[in-house]
């Protein structure tokens, strides 16, 4: 089936990768950056940019209007390339910011735009301490502290959001990321996923799959990846070890 998509964060490290495999689809993309520069970028991909503020509540309503999407899909970060740990305390309150105002105002301008199902980037790694693999029934590690309580609150504020609003919300809880774009080449931490992988789940999930949560990481890992493959029939590429 074709949608009609508009992609928030086309510019990302996972926007990059998904937009040409929706284009290859068949699917017209509407795709989102704050940069002119990479505008272009994504107009190379083959899809339409628009350089828009995700807090800009007005503009974004406009933007995801004249898209008049049936489904959106919310890959914002704000996030040190690398995850470069000495920039990691101002990215993370600005990141938390994306993921509660910024979400806020997706689902709104998704909602009034019509669109039929809004799909979100998560973590897999904001699970409280507890049996491992984790799976999408594990609560939240929402007595955290410090720089953690502020990327968990962020979390819980957008999957409420995207899981509360009046349209099919599915999230995707994608483990560490590492490839192209991310700037992290092998894999790395409790979770890893190659960021072709957790592209291709957005794929899968624009026709497969219910509302709700699902882990999106190599098997093996901390979290339980059983539902992703079951309901989205997603599993992770064999890849070299790295």
């Amino acid at each position: 089936m074709i949608h009609r998509i508009f992609l928030a964060g086309a510019g990302g490290a996972i926007g990059r990768r998904l937009t040409p495999l929706l284009v290859a689809a068949g699917h017209p993309v509407v795709g989102t950056t704050r940069s002119v520069e990479k505008a272009a970028a994504i107009r190379e991909l083959g899809a339409e940019a628009v350089v828009v503020d995700v807090f800009d509540a007005s503009a974004l309503a406009r933007a995801v209007a004249a898209a008049a999407p049936d489904i959106v899909i919310h890959q914002l970060t704000d996030l040190p390339r690398g995850l470069d740990s000495s920039k990691m305390d101002e990215a993370a309150q600005r990141n938390a910011r994306i993921r509660t105002e910024g979400t806020r105002n997706l689902v709104d301008a998704a909602v009034a735009a019509g669109a039929r199902r809004l799909i979100a980037q998560s973590i897999a790694w904001a699970y409280a301490p507890g049996a491992e693999p984790y799976d999408e029934n594990a609560p939240l590690d929402l007595a955290a502290e410090g720089r953690r309580a502020v990327s968990v609150g962020g979390v819980a504020a957008l999957e409420r959001a995207v899981l509360g609003a009046p349209l099919e919300g599915i999230v995707l809880r994608y483990g560490q990321l590492y490839g192209p774009g991310t700037g992290v080449d092998v894999r790395d931490g409790a979770s890893p996923v190659h960021v072709d992988d957790a592209a291709r789940a957005a794929l899968l999930a624009l026709d497969h799959g219910g509302p709700g949560v699902y882990n999106i990481a190599e098997r093996g890992g901390a979290v339980d990846v059983g539902k992703a493959d079951r309901e989205l029939g997603w599993r992770a590429e064999p890849r070299d070890p790295g």
